[in-house]
């Protein structure tokens, strides 16, 4: 199967029209997405890796999976499944075409209906060697907070899914163009970053994981919009600052076709507190000077 050719998913049949169909979504979803939004992936002491992630981000918008999806190098989109509600991705024959031929996504019922259990539902995908996509607000932020209270789920997966990288993201700018109730969408740049892993620590309790994944969330907003007091440090701001573009995200996977030019940016690591952030400097003059204990940008 190609990188480009979807995976049919199993409960529905899956025929050459159907495929054909859905891989012609993928080029005009992604291509509606970069010419609306400009979206530009950015990984913060990271990289893209194609062992199995779940990927948690913050949700404003029905677009969120959209945009995460669509920075992931090619060979990982393949790999990675959306969770999304089935009350919505089922109202229409055209959004179940989307959310099971286009996006494979992994619906869950949100009503809480008896023997529904959504964090079952995804453990097993993950068992079954899915990468997947996960809001851990459980709703769609439309109101003024930041970020609403992450729900449990993401605490009982990381405790029954230790072999899962549990990658924080930051979608930024989305809420704008999207807001709620407009008929189209409103074209400004958005970003999607990415942090590095998080780890459940030996006998972390529900609590402090919940609030660590919540600042390393919060951590990646953008400088603009770092307004608050959410974000304890700096650390966001400085990592930012010094960053250079992949030609190829996954080395021996992906090639420079698979994102569009500048779409995907490697971000420096932060600088230790109280230090000057690494800066790209032209060759020094050929005068002595003071030797200088910061290393090599």
């Amino acid at each position: 199967m190609s990188p480009s050719d979807p995976k049919p998913h199993p409960t529905l049949p899956s025929t050459p029209l159907r495929r054909a169909a859905a891989a012609l979504a993928v080029r005009l979803i992604l291509t509606t997405a970069r010419l609306l939004t400009g979206v530009r992936g950015i990984w913060v002491n990271a990289a893209p890796s194609a062992q199995q992630t779940l990927y948690f981000a913050n949700h404003t918008s029905h677009g969120d999976f959209v945009l995460l999806w669509a920075t992931l190098p090619r060979d990982l989109r393949v790999l990675t499944r959306p969770v999304a509600g089935q009350d919505y991705w089922l109202a229409s024959r055209l959004r179940q075409f989307i959310g099971h031929d286009v996006f494979h996504a992994l619906m869950i019922r949100r009503d809480g209906g008896p023997g529904d259990n959504p964090v079952h539902a995804m453990a097993e995908a993950l068992a079954a060697g899915d990468s997947l996509i996960m809001f851990p607000e459980g709703t769609r932020n439309t109101g003024d907070d930041t970020l609403l209270p992450l729900k449990s789920g993401l605490f009982h997966l990381a405790r029954e899914c230790p072999q899962v990288r549990l990658v924080p993201v930051w979608i930024a700018n989305l809420k704008r163009v999207l807001p709620k109730g407009a008929l189209l969408p409103i074209p400004l740049a958005c970003t999607v970053t990415y942090g590095p892993p998080l780890t459940l620590l030996p006998g972390e309790d529900k609590a402090s994981f919940l609030a660590r994944a919540r600042h390393a969330m919060l951590a990646l907003r953008p400088e603009y919009d770092q307004t608050d007091n959410a974000m304890p440090t700096a650390m966001a701001s400085n990592s930012l600052q010094t960053s250079r573009h992949l030609s190829d995200a996954v080395p021996g996977n992906s090639t420079a076709a698979d994102a569009a030019p500048g779409d995907v940016t490697l971000a420096a690591p932060a600088a230790p507190t109280g230090a000057q952030p690494l800066q790209l400097a032209a060759a020094p003059a050929p005068v002595p000077a003071p030797a200088s204990s910061r290393g090599p940008a």
